[in-house]
This record gives structure tokens, C-alpha cells and sequence, in this order.
């Protein structure tokens, strides 16, 4: 890890400076439009940092989701549609509030709300990271593969929907990233003789095509949402306000740390969690749903802590929580970053330019929240076949930049395509994301394994790490599986006496 000067020529670095107002912008902006999530602004902006120094393009990333996740909260307070999926519980005191004329404080609220979450978040990333890698160190490419299998079955199992789905879904992400040159031998597999997928199907393809291309193609039939009103302005909370909000606060930070240390955990699940902590830590809980200031403080909290601690299983193990934190892991991989100690160790500077961009998008989001907002009701007040139109040529572009190949545009295109039929038959995205992400370690280290055991699948067994980690997939599968059939005989009982 860097010096205390170099944390502090990082912080006056011109460049670092403005990566992190630049992602933050962007972030705020992208949150703020409904069924534009974090993962997927984020994915807007990761074809751009292919020419990137990796150092800024990764805190780009990264300050891009903290924006996100204040951007969001806009449109769940001023026409009860949440920017983002974190917000969906900022709804309802946030919305409630704006019917009774207080608009501008409750996004006031969101806004210091989210900076005191983002602020603990980082200190926890800071505190818990490199020590956490270091365990890395302990890892035989056995293991490595038991942590691959693990973060596609808890991914796969916590996804929503059906458990056989999810796996599915993993299954084929897993069969793409076979797309390519075989990582041990170097025999080329599943090109057809096409020139283009030498190389195999980059993730960040997979990920504009799953995410941004698919959301737009749902969006294309769905009718304009209610207009904001251009008069409101943010009203910052007092001293007196926010003391009484430091319970709901508190309790956001707490579960929010949780959640983003949770493999499938995310930010809606924690803003829901400390919504209704908060209710039952309350003084006045009967004013939850009412335009309580708590209702809206604690899932704030809770949802931009997340933003931060989702990184911490991310950076030391590689395993990634949420939709935005695979992208993210995209962004590393894109770069030749692998997560875990030989980061910290060969790539600091990476570590720290997350840390301090990080850390500059925190404090720089009070300002920025209050002088964007006018922006953000413009952008939301436009036709959404206007706003669609640009998003659509802004993805465009950014694959084209790649690799100037017009044979990307179409894997692109065609995984948007995919994804859309995805959607429409309730098969989830995230499984088949980590799978073209967490193949080739998967694959690799399985294959390694197998190496140096003479083929002997024992060796899988025998490293008491890999046994523990294969184990918790199993328990994470059995319990999904044990779940859904306690649901099917639920609602069959329940059809029985309807």
C-alpha cells in the first residue's frame, strides 16, 4: 500500500481529481433516469476506459456507482419511481414527503443520508480489504475453483425466480467463455474459423448487451413517465435534523456492511432491511409511511454503504455481489487486474486511486447533488425516445471503440437480443454474467488441479479449502432448492382452500 504522501499527491493529482467529478456526474445522471441502474450506467462507460490508465479507469468505475446510487432516490421522491432498484424503499416516505409540499428537504436527506453511508463504506474498504486478501495467499488453484463454484451457485441460488433457472443461466455464461483459445493447451475452440473470436467473447460485450441493450428493448413499448416539476431545489438538513436522524442512520450503516460483504446481497436488499430497523427503532414509528424523515434516511444510508463495501469481497477474493461489482470486476479483468494480494501488491496505485477517487466523489456529491439537479430533471422530462436514441448510439460507440470491429456491435446486439428473451421467460442475467466472468478462473484452475493430481478428482477433496467452499455451494444450492418447494407446497395449499 501507498504512503500517507502518496494518499495525499493522489488526492491533488489533477487527473484522479477530475475521473472522480467526471464518474460522479455521470453516475447522478444515469441514476437518476428509472431503469437505468447503477450496473448498467456503469456499463454505459466501460467500453470508454479501454484506452484508460487502468489506475483512473477503475475509479472511474467506481465512483460511477456511488453516484448511481444517490442518483436513483431523484425520481423515487419527485414521481415515486425509483431511479435504481437500491431506492425502491426510498419510495415510500421519500414520495410521501413531496406530496406534503417537502420535496427539497426529503432529497436533502437522501443526499447527506447516502454521503454519511458512503463515508463509513470507505472507511470499511479501507479498514477490511488488504487484510482479507492476504487469505488469498493461502489458495492452491483447487481452491480457486471451489471460490469460483461458489460465487456462481450463491449468485445463481440468490438471483430471484427458479434455482434450476439461475444455474441454467450460469451454465451458458460458463459455455461462452469457452469461446476461443484453450487456456492450457492453446488449441482454438468454438471460433467456427472466425477470425474475431481468437481472443473469445469479451465480458464487457456480455455485460453492454445483458444490461444496457436489454433494458432498452424493454423499455422501447413501455409508455412516458409523469413529468418533474423544474421548480424543486435541495434543502439541506440541519444540525438539529440530522441528530435525530443518526439512529436510522446508524442502523443503514450497519446493515449496509453486511449486505455488501454478502455474496447476492445488494443495496435493495439492505434499504429494505434498514427501512424497517429503523420503523422498529423508531421514537415515532408510526409516521413510516406517513413522510417520516427516517423512512428516508436509513435506506439511503444502507444503499450507498453497499456501494463501497460490495467492493470489499470483490478486491480480495475476485468474487463479486451485485450486478454493479461484476461490472465492475469486468472493468479489472479488462485491464489485467486480478483480484487479491498481487493487486495490492503490484497494482497499488489501482487500490488507491479507488480509495481517493472514491473519497473525492463522497465529499464532492453534497455540491454536485445540489447543482446537477436542475440537469436531472431535464434529462428525465425529455421523450424517452429521444433519451433511448442517445443512450443507444452512446452504446454503440463505446463497443466500436474497442476494437474498431463491427463484428462486436453484432455479439453486442445479439446478447441484447438474448437478454430480452431472458427477461421475457424469467431466466436471470447475473448467473450468466459471472459465468463468461468467473469462467476462464473456474476453468483454469480446475484444469491446474487436475494437472498436478495426475487427473486424480480427489485433489478436490483433499485441499481443505476447495472441500469447504464446494461445501457452502452445495448447502447454498440444497436450501434454495428446499426453499422453492416449501413455496410450490405453500401455494398449492393455497390453492387448494381459494
Amino acid at each position: 500500500m501507498a504512503t500517507f504522501w502518496d494518499i495525499i499527491h493522489l488526492l491533488t493529482e489533477t487527473p484522479i481529481f477530475f475521473v472522480a467529478i467526471a464518474g460522479l456526474t455521470w453516475g447522478i445522471l444515469g441514476g437518476a433516469l428509472p431503469g437505468i441502474s447503477a450496473s448498467i450506467t456503469m456499463a454505459l462507460v466501460l467500453p470508454f476506459t479501454y484506452t484508460m490508465d487502468p489506475a483512473q479507469a477503475i475509479a472511474l468505475l467506481a465512483c460511477v456507482y456511488i453516484g448511481a446510487e444517490y442518483g436513483g432516490s431523484i425520481p423515487a421522491i419527485l414521481i415515486r419511481t425509483p431511479g435504481t432498484n437500491s431506492s425502491a424503499a426510498t419510495v415510500i416516505d421519500g414520495y410521501e414527503m413531496n406530496r406534503q409540499g417537502r420535496a427539497g428537504e426529503a432529497l436533502g436527506i437522501s443526499l447527506m443520508s447516502g454521503v454519511v453511508g458512503s463515508l463509513f463504506g470507505l472507511a470499511m474498504l479501507v479498514l477490511l480489504t488488504e487484510p482479507l486478501s492476504w487469505l488469498a495467499l493461502a489458495f492452491t488453484p483447487a481452491s480457486y475453483f471451489g471460490l469460483g463454484i461458489l460465487g456462481l451457485s450463491v449468485i445463481a441460488s440468490m438471483s430471484g425466480g427458479s434455482l434450476i433457472k439461475g444455474l441454467a443461466a450460469a451454465t451458458i455464461g460458463l459455455m461462452l467463455s469457452t469461446v476461443g483459445t484453450d487456456p492450457i493447451s492453446g488449441v482454438t475452440r468454438f471460433t467456427f474459423d472466425i477470425p474475431d473470436l481468437l481472443g473469445g467473447i469479451e465480458p464487457v460485450l456480455v455485460m453492454v448487451g445483458l444490461f444496457a441493450l436489454t433494458e432498452l428493448m424493454s423499455q422501447s413499448g413501455s409508455a412516458g413517465m409523469s413529468r418533474l416539476n423544474a421548480s424543486i431545489r435541495i434543502k439541506l438538513p440541519s444540525l438539529s435534523m440530522m441528530n435525530k436522524l443518526k439512529r436510522s442512520q446508524f442502523i443503514g450503516c450497519i446493515l449496509g456492511l453486511f449486505e455488501g460483504l454478502t455474496p447476492g446481497g445488494g443495496g435493495s436488499i439492505a434499504a429494505f432491511m434498514s427501512y424497517n430497523e429503523a420503523r422498529r427503532w423508531s421514537k415515532t414509528p408510526q409516521l413510516f409511511g406517513k413522510g417520516s424523515e427516517e423512512g428516508v434516511a436509513a435506506p439511503e444510508a444502507a444503499n450507498n454503504t453497499v456501494a463501497s463495501t460490495a467492493m470489499i469481497p470483490l478486491l480480495s477474493f475476485g468474487i463479486p455481489s451485485s450486478n454493479s461489482t461484476a461490472v465492475l470486476l469486468g472493468g479489472l479483468l479488462m485491464h489485467g487486474l486480478i483480484p487479491g494480494p498481487r493487486l495490492f501488491e503490484q497494482s497499488a496505485q489501482v487500490i488507491d486511486s479507488i480509495y481517493v477517487g472514491s473519497f473525492i466523489a463522497i465529499i464532492a456529491q453534497i455540491g454536485i447533488g445540489i447543482i446537477i439537479l436542475p440537469a436531472c430533471i431535464w434529462l428525465v422530462n425529455r421523450p424517452r425516445q429521444y433519451r433511448s436514441g442517445f443512450i443507444f448510439a452512446l452504446i454503440l460507440s463505446g463497443i466500436y471503440t474497442l476494437n474498431n470491429s463491427l463484428f462486436d456491435l453484432g455479439i453486442a446486439l445479439g446478447l441484447g437480443l438474448v437478454g430480452y428473451l431472458m427477461r421475457l421467460t424469467r431466466f436471470p442475467v447475473l448467473p450468466m454474467i459471472l459465468g463468461v466472468v468467473l469462467g476462464h478462473m473456474v476453468e483454469s484452475s480446475y484444469r491446474r488441479s487436475l494437472v498436478l493430481s495426475g487427473g486424480d478428482l480427489m485433489i478436490f477433496l483433499q485441499d481443505p479449502i476447495a472441500l469447504g467452499l464446494l461445501t457452502l455451494a452445495l448447502i447454498f444450492i440444497v436450501f434454495s432448492l428446499a426453499r422453492e418447494v416449501r413455496e410450490a407446497r405453500k401455494a398449492k395449499l393455497k390453492e387448494a382452500h381459494s
